[in-house]
């Protein structure tokens, strides 16, 4: 008995109290299987493998994991439900990874409790457009629960890299309301697109509803926004050109510039399924770039500048 005490504190004792290589990998890793999941998602779907398992949280009323009978379609719904318990057990370990520093670091305390909470969330909707059959209004919200989480584990792989206290402008504010009416735009983007997806041929079962809107108006409808989060990057990356936010700002661009290029071959192509699925991982990257972007609006500690300064100290450096 007296030993169990010790070993619990030399375990505890063995985990990060400061941001070390374990933690950023940790990071790096809740970000990766976030984006991961939509992919195999979207296969999901793609292939009408949605319900592959009939029910849940059992693939059949009998059984937890498919059988021979279910064929190919069930492999592929269940392999995504296998990967949900990859997401557990990365975020249990990106948890432990920082417990001990929730003092030190509160946000990436709070962050990874929020991540780790809400991937079984994230399950239970997944359980829910199976047992609704597909509802595209649910299978909506199961991939917008998703993009939420793509944000979150962007958010986190950024402050593990910045330092703790008081977060300052660093760019004029102006420019962070751009960027903030960008991050908007993004949002709008991204729920036109999963309504357009909602009306599309791809219903993840051949006996699945859609939500009844002309899809092809909605494609129309869905770019618009699109656009206009081109310009305004565009703009964006004219008043960060002598600040270090334009590197973000340049890998938001390239971002939406794939996008773009993907959305339209799809569109001219006839949807298919490989350039589909990659247009919804895509979707994801462009939260996560439009996230680093609103993330470096500010740093931590002393190395920023007032925001009142930040438009003079930017004209003085522009001539």
């Amino acid at each position: 008995m007296s030993q169990e005490p010790g070993r619990a504190q030399k375990i505890w004792r063995m985990l990060p109290d400061t941001v070390d290589r374990r933690v950023i990998v940790a990071a790096w890793a809740t970000f990766v299987v976030q984006v991961a999941i939509v992919g195999t998602g979207g296969l999901v779907r793609l292939t009408a493998s949605g319900l592959g398992c009939p029910t849940w949280p059992r693939c059949t009323p009998e059984s937890f994991v498919n059988t021979p009978e279910m064929g190919i379609h069930g492999i592929i719904e269940f392999g995504n439900r296998l990967l949900t318990f990859v997401l557990v057990a990365v975020a249990i370990v990106t948890f432990l990874f920082v417990v001990r520093m929730r003092r030190a670091r509160p946000d990436l305390f709070w962050l990874a409790l929020i991540i780790g909470l809400y991937v079984p969330i994230q399950a239970v909707i997944g359980g829910i457009t199976v047992l609704t059959n597909l509802n595209p209004y649910v299978v909506g919200l199961h991939y917008f629960a998703s993009v939420v989480l793509v944000a979150f584990a962007t958010v986190f792989v950024v402050r593990v890299y910045s330092t703790p206290g008081r977060r300052i402008p660093v760019v004029p504010r102006g420019l962070a309301m751009l960027a903030h009416l960008t991050s908007v735009v993004v949002l709008v983007t991204v729920l036109v697109g999963i309504v357009v997806t909602g009306a599309g041929p791809h219903a993840g079962d051949a006996g699945a509803a859609r939500n009844g809107l002309d899809p092809e108006l909605m494609q129309h409808l869905h770019s618009w926004p699109a656009y206009a989060t081109l310009a305004l990057t565009l703009l964006l990356l004219v008043g960060s050109w002598r600040l270090p936010l334009r590197r973000w700002v340049l890998m938001l661009l390239a971002v939406e510039a794939v996008q773009i290029a993907v959305g339209l071959w799809q569109a001219r192509t006839g949807l298919p399924v490989a350039l589909v699925n990659i247009h919804m991982v895509l979707a994801v990257l462009l939260v996560a770039a439009m996230t680093a972007v609103i993330m470096h609006l500010k740093v931590s500690g002393g190395a920023g500048i007032a925001a009142d300064e930040a438009a003079p100290a930017t004209s003085v450096s522009a001539r």
